[in-house]
Formats: C-alpha cells, sequence, structure tokens
C-alpha cells in the first residue's frame, strides 16, 4: 500500500507534469467505486484546468479549476501510470487525457482504488502537520500498543505499517510498546523520528523516480522487509504480526508496558 512518502511524490511528479493543463477527457473504466455517477464525474471535471495536486493523509487531492476536487485512495494495491499508447492500460480505474496528449491513469487489479469527487474535509492532523504538543497528549492517553496507534489513520493521517516499522525503529522504541506507559522523553523521540523518517524517505523516492511514476519504493528500508534478515548494524530482525499485519522489529528496541 503506497504510505505518505510514496503519496507526496506522487502529488510532486503529478503536479510538475500536469499542472496547467485543460482535462480533455475523463475516462472511466470502473465505476462502482465513484460517489457520484460517472456522467456527473464527468460533467464537473472535463474542460477544467489542472490547479495543483498534493497528498492528504493516505489519499491524493487534484485541484481543477471552478473548486473542484477529485481524491484518490490507491488502496492497497491502486497504482498511477503514465499512458503512452492508444488503448487503456490494464486494470485502469480512471484515465486522465489532457489537452495536447499528455494522460496517466489510475489503475487497480483488485478494482478497489477509490475515487471521490469534492471529499469532505478530514479534521484529524497529517503525520507530518500535528504539533509535538499533540502528540504527546494522544500517547497519554492510550493504552494501545504504539505500533496499531500510529497507523490509526483516525489519529494522525499517513502512516501505514512499512513506515511504522521504520519509525519505531529509528527512535529504538518496541511496535509492542503501550503508547502512555511510553516517557516523556522517549515520546519526544518518537515524535522527532516521524519526521525524519518520513521525510528523508520522501527524499529518497524522489530522487528515485525523477519525472516517472514508478511505484512505491522500499529498497532503503532498515528493517520492514521479508528479504531483510538483519540491519545495516548487524542486528537479527524479527517479525511478529500486530493486529493482522506483520511487523518487523530487532530485540535491541526498548520495550514500554
Amino acid at each position: 500500500m503506497a504510505e505518505l512518502p510514496d503519496l507526496t511524490v506522487f502529488a510532486q511528479i503529478l503536479s510538475r507534469r500536469f499542472k496547467g493543463k485543460v482535462l480533455e477527457t475523463l475516462e472511466i473504466s470502473v465505476a462502482k467505486k465513484l460517489n457520484v455517477t460517472g456522467k456527473e464525474l464527468k460533467k464537473a471535471l472535463e474542460g477544467r484546468q489542472l490547479m495543483k495536486v498534493e497528498r492528504a493523509g493516505k489519499t491524493l487531492q487534484l485541484f481543477f479549476s471552478g473548486s473542484q476536487v477529485l481524491g484518490l485512495h490507491l488502496m492497497l494495491r491502486g497504482e498511477l501510470v503514465l499512458i503512452d499508447q492508444d488503448e487503456p492500460p490494464r486494470f485502469q480505474i480512471l484515465g486522465f487525457h489532457f489537452e495536447g496528449g499528455d494522460a496517466f491513469a489510475l489503475v487497480d487489479l483488485q478494482k478497489q482504488a477509490t475515487p471521490t469527487l469534492n471529499p469532505e474535509a478530514v479534521e484529524t492532523p497529517d503525520a507530518l502537520g500535528m504539533d509535538e504538543g499533540y502528540f504527546l497528549d494522544l500517547l497519554s492517553k492510550k493504552k494501545t500498543v504504539i505500533k496499531t496507534l500510529l497507523m490509526d489513520q483516525h489519529q494522525m493521517r499517513g502512516i501505514g505499517n512499512s513506515y511504522g516499522d521504520e519509525i519505531l525503529y529509528h527512535a529504538g522504541i518496541s511496535p509492542f510498546s503501550i503508547a502512555k506507559a511510553i516517557p516523556e522523553k522517549m515520546a519526544k523521540r518518537l515524535y522527532t523520528s516521524i519526521g525524519k523518517v518520513l521525510n528523508r524517505a520522501i527524499e529518497q523516492i524522489a530522487k528515485e523516480n525523477g519525472d516517472g511514476l514508478t511505484g512505491e519504493l522500499r529498497d532503503f528500508m532498515q528493517v520492514h522487509g521479508a528479504s531483510l534478515k538483519e540491519t545495516a548494524k548487524g542486528e537479527e530482525i524479527l517479525s511478529q504480526k500486530i493486529g493482522g499485519r506483520k511487523s518487523y522489529y530487532t530485540k535491541g528496541q526498548e520495550l514500554f508496558e
């Protein structure tokens, strides 16, 4: 699943390549996840200029002229691909064709990727936008396992399974720690790790992608990955499911309970 760093870079690339262009044709191949009819979606967006693309939590927000916004949630297997052929790409959900011939598509083998016209605003803070006070207060009130809390999109938006592991490893905190048991000093370290890990990943992914939509990148991760057996420091990488999702960690990460 695409997480905050991937989606941030996707938004940057789409903005660079398509900002200012007029959407000539919106091709709707799968309509079951739309919150409006296909006809309504085409009427709302076709002929409008793409003003900017931003990331909000785990969604992309495409802002068109006329105050129209299209939210895209890639779900588990959704991808964005550039279109350079006459035929739609395989598993296309939506195809965006702009004046001048440039185009990209939302594709998903599982057909679960979700487009939403004019999504409602969400008050939950973004993982890169929340202040330290909010984060420390949140941890102090929760008996939840910290890995689960980091991934809770109702508490903070953008962090998923992969980066949850990376952030906790960077902070030296066990994913099994109880949130409210984490001392304030370590909670502050965790808050700092969120920013450092996510921003560093954005830089690395942006460098690798360039202006192409090459998909999610995970080859720079320190602990999260089935192929990783030990860290760069030689620590054994262990794995165990937390909330149904496989988590990766080391014995050196401190447990607070």
